[in-house]
């Protein structure tokens, strides 16, 4: 009788046993170790390889591998990818991109947008229709609901949906959802890319100081004053922090600090010592920056032509690359990993865990790897851009550094190629496809806790614009208490309960249905980053000048975490009341030995853009028109100019303390003679200047009279000049019609 009594919690306690010790298994652990590299080859060939032969070239460390997605002639010239939420990948294509050295035909509407599916789920795309034909080089995508994609095209803000209502993976419906009057000239590189739907529900672009919000009806359009530049490429961290880098100030990462509303933030100290220099295993003949850039063996000796990263938030490669960023280097053909570091101010700082090697590196000249992704699968997707020249014609004219590099190499024939690879591990199988566009509301809430980032914001942003009110009591649930009693217990499995929370709370933002209540029991929420999303969803109240959150937000300045002290005095700009302003004294004060949060609350104090305010001080005493014009220019200069330039004028700094490009306060070209000025704008500046070799201007000729005048207004106005008129301007480019080499200072130096 005992033995039949006991046998039922003989079977339980053993039930109990095989439960703990399945909780205790341990998952195998990996490392960051480096590939073997290989010997360099100084002068490697330009000729062409195939996709199998291509991806012998490629070194990555033991255990990964790149697999083809898609090649030529499914993909030809890709520059970005998005998916859908079934897993439809679509792919931006400039087809008309450097055909020749010298760019011949680059601005025909001819470019496609593709639509590519893995039917058979084997990860390898195996049907490919033109969703989108005769555009001009687009470079923004993102997909919405079910067939539904938003596009921006170059030399233009406008944004247009596409939809394809019929699903036969061919759009048929196109309206315009945001219009700017005003076109983007200049250089094709130099324009935006992005179109990132972040955390906050915002979409973020690069250059343009303007974000997006699509609901179910209509788009919302806000300006953000300080917002980071950036250039080609744009991605954002599981708390919504946009990673920003530029090709044209060789910066391969910024702005990252904090959230893209509070302005640019990017201390030198961002990242380690050391973390500019480069490891490729091919020579590199063919940089813009020539001689300079080139290491003794021939190979880059410096980022140079940073494009495309991603923070990788995927779940099918080992767990220690979960969140680090990724940064493609196509003049370099390597890929470098980032770790991200925080210091005990909470500063976030970029290190590589590799020395003197990269994560990824390819001998393959036509290697041009130009944008990168966490893909629905967990792995890494990369898109090859497989071409020989990289550069725009802009660097590639007669008496440049590359042009005889193209021509001695034949780089300029490899053209109408590309191709797509994902990044995966020998131990772990990529995930099968998403289907989330066929999901309900509800179940689309489940997806909120995935350990797929991608997942994650893609639930987000369905349950948004399909604006279903019935999940806001579940969503509720799950950001007030969404952890199980077991996981309490045990903590046996391995999923973000906070980052759940979080996105929960993001949701109801951004339907409307973020109240008061849950606000201030978030701001008691034991996880930090829960805290840190409490205090920023505070920001409409406190403009509103709410006073009740106040005094509870008043209670985390003595909070443990620095970054939930950062949030908050990043967060309390938005408050006019004076106990907000007596709070970031009360901060400024008590951490005025931590830089991040004493600058912090610093801007917040300021609230005004000063050397906006100062500009206006400077130039009160000119005529209206003279005024609107240098105003102009101070808009176009901080969106195209400040990366090179620095927003003093005074020349951006690299990390060695040299200037990328030369200070145009005080600058005899600038003071003395505008033509020089205009006729630099028009056509570029190549050689030394001031002793110093900077590399190459390009032109700005594309843009129109009124345009080049307002940018020099703004130039000579902060050197005390006279505004330049476009009449001026209009006379210059009439006379030098015909010039379409850069100039020389001394060829300037001549002309009376």
């Amino acid at each position: 009788m005992t033995t039949i009594k006991n046998y039922p919690l003989s079977i339980t306690a053993l039930s109990i046993v095989v439960l703990l010790a399945s909780c205790n298994k341990k998952e195998k652990k990996y490392f960051d170790n480096k590939f073997t590299k290989p010997e360099i080859i100084r002068e490697a060939s330009s000729e062409f390889l195939s996709p199998e032969e291509s991806m012998k070239t490629f070194h990555l460390p033991e255990g990964y591998k790149m697999e083809l997605v898609a090649s030529e002639p499914m993909v030809d010239e890709p520059v970005t990818i998005a998916w859908d939420g079934n897993g439809r990948l679509y792919v931006a294509e400039m087809n008309t991109y450097m055909q020749d050295v010298d760019g011949t035909g680059t601005n025909r509407s001819i470019s496609k947008i593709k639509q590519l599916i893995d039917t058979d789920g084997d990860g390898k795309m195996d049907k490919s229709t033109v969703f989108i034909d005769s555009l001009l080089l687009p470079r923004m995508i993102l997909p919405l609901d079910n067939g539904e994609l938003i596009v921006n095209e170059t030399y233009t803000y406008d944004l247009w949906k596409y939809t394809d209502t019929d699903n036969d993976g061919v759009a048929d419906k196109k309206e315009r959802v945001y219009y700017n009057e005003n076109r983007r000239g200049g250089n094709l590189e130099h324009q935006q890319s992005g179109l990132l739907w972040n955390l906050d529900n915002w979409v973020y672009t690069t250059y343009n100081p303007i974000r997006f919000k699509f609901t179910k009806d209509k788009v919302l359009v806000d300006s953000v004053i300080k917002m980071p530049s950036g250039q080609w490429g744009l991605t954002q961290d599981d708390m919504g922090n946009n990673y920003y880098s530029t090709a044209g100030g060789e910066n391969p990462g910024y702005g990252f600090q904090h959230p893209p509303i509070y302005g640019d933030y990017s201390p030198r100290e961002r990242l380690e010592p050391g973390f500019m220099e480069t490891w490729p295993i091919v020579g590199t003949p063919d940089v813009q920056g020539g001689p300079r850039r080139i290491k003794k063996d021939g190979t880059l000796n410096h980022f140079t032509g940073v494009a495309g990263q991603t923070i990788y938030r995927g779940h099918k490669l080992p767990e220690n690359l979960y969140g680090d960023l990724f940064i493609p280097e196509p003049v370099g053909r390597f890929i470098r990993r980032a770790k991200i570091v925080k210091n005990e101010d909470g500063l976030k700082v970029l290190t590589n865990p590799y020395f003197e090697t990269e994560f990824m590196a390819s001998t393959d000249l036509n290697f041009r790897p130009v944008w990168s992704e966490t893909g629905p699968d967990g792995t890494l997707y990369v898109v090859d851009m497989y071409r020989g020249i990289i550069q725009e014609s802009n660097w590639t004219r007669k008496g440049s550094h590359i042009r005889p590099v193209i021509e001695r190499k034949g780089l300029d024939k490899n053209i109408g190629r590309g191709r797509i690879y994902r990044i995966v591990h020998e131990d772990i199988q990529p995930d099968k496809q998403p289907k989330l566009l066929d999901k309900t509301s509800s179940e689309l809430v489940e997806y909120l806790g995935h350990k797929n980032g991608w997942y994650r914001n893609t639930a987000q942003k369905l349950i948004i614009l399909r604006a279903d009110e019935k999940v806001i009591p579940l969503l509720k649930d799950i950001a007030s208490n969404n952890q199980s009693l077991w996981s309490k217990w045990f903590g046996n499995d391995d999923k973000d309960y906070a980052l759940e929370r979080i996105h929960a709370l993001w949701t109801l933002e951004g339907l409307g249905a973020i109240d008061e209540s849950i606000i201030k029991e978030k701001l008691l929420d034991k996880d930090a980053r829960v805290r840190m999303t409490a205090i920023r969803l505070s920001e409409p109240f406190l403009k509103a000048g709410n006073t009740e959150l106040l005094n509870d937000l008043e209670n985390l300045e003595t909070d443990p975490s620095v970054e939930v002290v950062d949030q908050l005095a990043l967060s309390l700009r938005f408050s006019p009341k004076d106990k907000a302003t007596a709070i970031l004294k009360t901060i400024q004060r008590k951490y005025a030995e931590n830089k991040v949060i004493s600058s912090s609350a610093y801007e917040s104090l300021k609230k005004t853009d000063e050397r906006l305010l100062a500009l206006k001080e400077r130039i009160a005493g000119r005529n209206r028109g003279s005024q609107e014009s240098v105003l102009k220019g101070y808009d176009t200069y901080n969106q195209l100019c400040v990366t090179c330039h620095g927003p003093d004028l005074k020349g951006a700094q690299n990390e060695d303390g040299s200037l990328v490009a030369p200070p145009l306060i005080g600058s005899k070209r600038v003071k003395d003679h505008d033509s020089k000025a205009i006729r630099i704008l028009l056509n570029g500046l190549i050689g030394e200047v001031d002793g110093t070799e900077y590399g190459v201007m390009m032109s700005l000729k594309s843009n129109s009279d009124r345009w080049i005048a307002d940018v020099l207004s703004y130039v000579r106005a902060m050197n005390d000049e006279d505004n330049v008129d476009f009449k001026t301007v209009r006379k210059i480019r009439a006379k030098d019609k015909d010039r379409e080499g850069y100039w020389t200072l001394k060829e300037l130096d001549k002309i009376k």
